[in-house]
């Protein structure tokens, strides 16, 4: 066990920002932001862990720290995603972590369980189905109708204009706070700051991890009114999961940990203590 503050990850080469708090010898829980946001996502949930005597370990992956901004779309498949993860575990000292996602992290956190449940105590994802439950929702008209935009994504160059010139209006329509859109925008919104956060989609394909089912104690926290990921692949998620399962609805968006921090810090302490 690491007592020391973890301010930055060094993997590959690459500096990854992260922010280490709570009790230094509380229980270990990685925190794993989704896109197009930061680790700061996490301040309200965080603070209320840390009062339940849990540590935090929150990074700015890669892409998103100004340290880990590799060049091309290669450098961003899954594989190196999840690598990122056990790079930062090893950093924490501890063989095993409680993990936690949201949207993309979310589906780094799904893959990071699946397929190395040996470093994994617990996991809890907030919006992202399971991967196997989300390809199988994405034959349904309502899943391909929500996830327009990761096709869109593949094209070269352009999508990192469009969205750095429209952020805040389309996160704050799909029901992002003002007050987050605009920190997130302040340091995200510039194609060349985009570019490595949309080339997670562009590097899907030719990425090499298997989504296999999630054996360690299991919460799926799922907002109602996600405009992105709909009902059917929330509720295929559970056959996905052969550990202890549990599926937490609320009447919310997509963006749980800001909108929802009080739901979000009971449900993962729930499984970190349970």
């Amino acid at each position: 066990m690491r007592t020391e503050r973890l301010t930055a990850l060094r993997h590959q080469g690459l500096t990854f920002d992260v922010t280490d708090g709570g009790p230094p010898e509380g229980t270990p829980v990685v925190l794993l932001h989704g896109f197009p946001v930061d680790r700061s996502s996490w301040d309200a949930v965080s603070a209320r862990l840390h009062t339940a005597g849990l540590r935090t370990f929150a990074p700015d992956q890669r892409g998103y720290s100004p340290g880990a901004r590799p060049q091309g779309a290669a450098a961003y498949r899954l594989e190196h995603l999840v690598g990122d993860v056990l790079a930062l575990i090893d950093a924490t000292g501890h063989e095993r972590v409680h993990l936690v996602g949201h949207d993309w992290g979310g589906a780094v956190a799904w893959l990071t369980a699946g397929n190395h449940p040996a470093r994994i105590a617990s996991l809890t994802v907030l919006s992202t189905p399971h991967p196997a439950a989300l390809s199988r929702a994405a034959r349904t008209f309502d899943q391909l109708r929500r996830s327009w935009y990761v096709a869109a994504f593949q094209v070269p160059v352009v999508p990192e204009q469009v969205v750095a010139a429209a952020f805040r209006s389309l996160f704050v329509g799909s029901g992002l706070p003002l007050e987050h859109a605009d920190r997130y925008a302040a340091r995200l919104a510039r194609p060349d700051a985009l570019r490595g956060p949309i080339n997670w989609y562009r590097a899907v394909r030719s990425s090499h991890v298997p989504a296999r089912r999630v054996t360690v104690p299991t919460t799926y926290v799922w907002g109602s009114r996600d405009v992105a990921l709909g009902r059917r692949a929330a509720e295929l998620t559970g056959e996905h999961v052969t550990g202890r399962y549990a599926f937490v609805e609320l009447d919310a968006s997509h963006w749980l940990p800001e909108t929802e921090p009080d739901a979000c810090a009971e449900a993962i302490i729930r499984r970190v203590v349970g």
